[in-house]
């Protein structure tokens, strides 16, 4: 994984409704009912754990993970 950038794996609520995003590799976890404010919550996010860490960051990746159930 580069410095320069952040992998967030989003995966839906199929029960509750929402997205849930979760950083590999760092600490970070956020929500959110629609993909827009997902989006905007990992911003967030992300702001806010590098703050006063380290460098942030130039690129933050989100990785859409969905499940597909096949019946006979």
């Amino acid at each position: 994984m580069s410095a320069t950038e952040i992998i967030f794996e989003v995966t839906e609520d199929e029960v509750d409704g929402g997205y849930s995003a979760t950083a590999l590799d760092y600490g970070i976890h956020t929500q959110g009912i629609s993909v827009d404010e997902v989006r905007g919550n990992v911003r967030e996010a992300v702001d806010c754990y590098f703050e006063d860490r380290m460098p942030r960051p130039k690129l933050i990746r989100l990785h859409f993970v969905s499940d597909e159930l096949l019946t006979e």
